[in-house]
């Protein structure tokens, strides 16, 4: 009885060891346990205290300890989920907004990594790459890219689109608008729904002074996205500058209710109900062209002093 007693003191103090150790875990919260390092044991934690914590801060902190910790188990699903969350209960928060930057851009640079590794010859690495080298800048070298993905597989949508785009953004040649034309013209061939493709044909044909070509285009375009403002406002000036004022205003109406911000679809609405008599009309949409062009200079401004690292003006 003697000998067990010393042995029964040990396992006693082995024990009180684990449920102090025990203990200590519990008595940290989701998010401490988060922020120390402990993701593995903190992560269903702070799934379960998201659901039962209203007052803001401490919601915000949960879910953004549930994104960091999901990012940083690859647990993609998880850590999308807390996202959502933050984005839908602080749409405007920037640190939010700023998490939200950063989770996408290292999902999106582990897939590229993944596409890259797992089908290197793969027209998606090309196209990838071309998409890339168009970000900054390298126009002919995007070219290049596209149209090798085009030799890979000739029928991929949107890649002629794209080659007409960056061909009437490189410096003008004689032939620019008739290859970009070309390019355009392919890819409705390919994908007879691309309104921007459409929208572009209109744009080059009312340049030219094709008035009809540019009005079936245009009109053709604002079917296929029936939310394309642009197209809208394109369709409503072509029949304006040939003559049409009264055809004009339903498409020009549309463009506004689509796109309240953009001055040039006020600018065109005032000018059709000047030219049909609708005096009043015209000076309110006038006013609100003026209203509209005066927003989009405080926040280009707002926006060069942000830059430029000067407080915003009210």
């Amino acid at each position: 009885m003697e000998l067990l007693s010393p042995l029964r003191h040990f396992a006693g103090t082995i024990c009180g060891a684990l449920v102090i150790a025990a203990f200590s875990a519990f008595a940290q919260s989701p998010p401490e346990l988060a922020e120390s390092g402990r993701c593995r044991e903190a992560l269903p934690l702070l799934k379960a205290a998201l659901t039962k914590t209203a007052e803001p801060a401490a919601h915000k902190r949960i879910a953004a300890d549930g994104v960091r910790c999901g990012m940083s188990l690859n647990d993609t699903e998880a850590a999308l989920a807390f996202l959502t969350d933050l984005n839908k209960r602080f749409p405007e928060d920037p640190e939010v907004l700023y998490l939200s930057v950063h989770v996408f851009s290292d999902l999106s640079l582990h897939a590229s990594q993944k596409l890259i590794a797992s089908a290197p010859a793969s027209y998606q690495v090309h196209e990838l790459n071309a998409e890339a080298l168009e970000t900054q800048g390298k126009w002919n070298e995007a070219l290049a890219e596209y149209r090798e993905v085009l030799k890979r597989d000739p029928q991929v949508p949107g890649i002629h689109y794209r080659i007409g785009r960056l061909l009437l953004s490189n410096p003008q040649t004689a032939t620019s608008s008739a290859d970009a034309r070309t390019e355009f013209e392919a890819e409705l061939k390919i994908d007879p729904h691309n309104a921007g493709a459409e929208y572009v044909l209109g744009e080059l044909a009312r340049r030219d002074g094709q008035e009809q070509a540019a009005i079936d285009h245009f009109r053709k375009a604002s079917k296929l996205d029936a939310g394309f403002a642009d197209a809208f406002i394109g369709l409503g000036r072509t029949l304006l500058e040939g003559g049409h004022a009264a055809e004009s205003i339903p498409a020009l109406e549309s463009a506004v209710k689509l796109d309240p911000s953009s001055p040039m679809a006020h600018y065109e609405l005032a000018t059709a109900y000047s030219r049909t008599g609708r005096k009043q009309d015209a000076a309110r949409e006038y006013a609100l062209q003026k209203e509209a062009n005066q927003k989009l200079q405080q926040a280009d401004q707002q926006v060069r002093q942000g830059l430029a690292g000067a407080p915003p003006q009210p």
